[in-house]
């Protein structure tokens, strides 16, 4: 669906993207983390031709881009730095005025597509408010309606769920899941982990404009070769495992063992209590983590 070798952008002397091999497959939940200005937004711009490369290939949909991009628009939907409206009209008069301008299919179908759409996002019962009266969290969903205006193959996203609450963040989750499950592959970028984590199956990490980590989700939590077990009487845990224990917080140990079931049979056979044994797997915040060097909003001091 996406394909990019050693695609880089410069602004002067600054690298914003560097040499980026991105690959987002057919179906993908694909997520693309990093802090802010790590070169994700600029990436984005240039998958949609809204920025020009300054070296290297972009492929969407099969097909080149810029070169092609009017080819493959009507099949992409996309939001980017925000929702653009006129404050003063209502939402869907906005969808309407952007269907109108080549968005959306058949003119006699314009009034079903908008309604649908302000539906499927949560907006259908205030869609004659005027823009400048919505709150953040209801402009992005409005975005969002105007990027499934398409029904499109491919869905891009930057910060789609920039202030919405938790109960909108569910929401806007479950919508695209849903659009995942339809057959809409779905490439978002965002810097909060939690957004990923619980959405995603494939993720790109971007650091200093490179891409320093592309992987399904499911093998960056493989297991770290320790077991977390839980116990009323940890001291004999401590006791028994003759070293093997790297943590205890409270009840709850960390074990040196890459089998939880032999460990739980050694233990019981011990005479030990054990309430709960899980094998320990990386999270994402520590892939994240380990791959990357900067923070966006770290100012160290001069000299």
């Amino acid at each position: 669906m996406i394909i990019t070798h050693d695609l880089t952008k410069r602004y002067g002397r600054t690298v914003a993207v560097d040499s980026v091999e991105l690959e987002v497959r057919e179906g993908d939940r694909y997520g693309l983390l990093g802090p802010n200005g790590s070169g994700k937004t600029t990436l984005v711009r240039m998958l949609l031709g809204l920025v020009f490369a300054t070296r290297g290939e972009i492929e969407v949909l099969g097909q080149p881009v810029p070169k092609r991009i009017q080819d493959v628009l009507p099949s992409i939907g996309a939001l980017v730095e925000g929702p653009g409206a006129y404050p003063h009209l209502s939402g869907r008069v906005n969808l309407t005025l952007f269907d109108a301008a080549g968005a959306g299919g058949r003119r006699k179908d314009r009034r079903q597509r908008v309604g649908d759409a302000l539906e499927r996002v949560g907006l259908a019962g205030i869609d004659r408010r005027p823009v400048r009266n919505y709150s953040l969290g209801m402009r992005q969903r409005l975005g969002l309606a105007g990027a499934l205006l398409r029904q499109p193959k491919l869905l891009i996203l930057d910060e789609p769920t920039n202030g919405l609450d938790p109960r909108g963040i569910r929401e806007i989750r479950d919508l695209l899941d849903e659009l995942n499950r339809e057959g809409t592959t779905v490439f978002l970028s965002s810097h909060l982990l939690a957004e990923i984590d619980a959405f995603c199956t494939r993720v790109g990490v971007m650091d200093r404009g490179r891409l320093v980590l592309q992987e399904d989700l499911s093998s960056l939590r493989a297991p770290t070769g320790r077991v977390t077990v839980g116990s009323p009487t940890p001291e004999r845990v401590v006791a028994l495992l003759d070293g093997r224990v790297e943590h205890r917080d409270g009840e709850v140990l960390t074990v040196r063992h890459d089998d939880p079931g032999a460990l739980n049979a050694e233990l019981v056979a011990a005479g030990v209590t054990v309430t709960a044994i899980a094998t320990e797997r990386r999270t994402l915040e520590q892939v994240v983590l380990d791959a990357t060097t900067t923070s966006s909003d770290r100012v160290e001091a001069a000299g």
